[in-house]
């Protein structure tokens, strides 16, 4: 069984920074694409950032210069570091993944989502 599991949510106040990370654990035997989603209060799921697993990132352009995707590749995590936030920013962030448990394909997983909340 595979899992996912987020940290470092919070509240903070506008322009202020937070780091979040997700830990994927289990019958683990490669990690393809890792991405962070987020969704806001009454607004559909939307892809925040993305990176492939030999670091090539891709960003909303509604994050593109405040946050910064990577990846630990040792240790199965994604990190989101999110610095200048914006109250906007603030919503239910997700990890997702394609993981490969034995497979030649791999399965996507969902975390359990960490609350980001952004002060004015």
């Amino acid at each position: 069984q595979v899992q996912l599991a987020e940290s470092g949510g919070g509240l903070v106040q506008a322009g202020g920074s937070l780091r979040l990370s997700c830990a994927a654990s289990g019958s683990i035997l490669g990690i393809g694409v890792m991405s962070w989603y987020r969704q806001a209060p009454g607004k559909q799921r939307e892809l925040a950032a993305t990176i492939s697993s030999g670091g090539s990132t891709n960003y909303a352009d509604s994050v593109k210069g405040r946050f910064t995707i990577s990846r630990d590749n040792a240790k199965n995590t994604v990190y989101l570091q999110m610095n200048a936030l914006k109250p906007e920013d603030t919503a239910v962030y997700y990890c997702n993944a394609d993981i490969y448990i034995g497979a030649p394909y791999p399965l996507n997983y969902w975390g359990q989502g960490t609350q980001v909340t952004v002060s004015p």
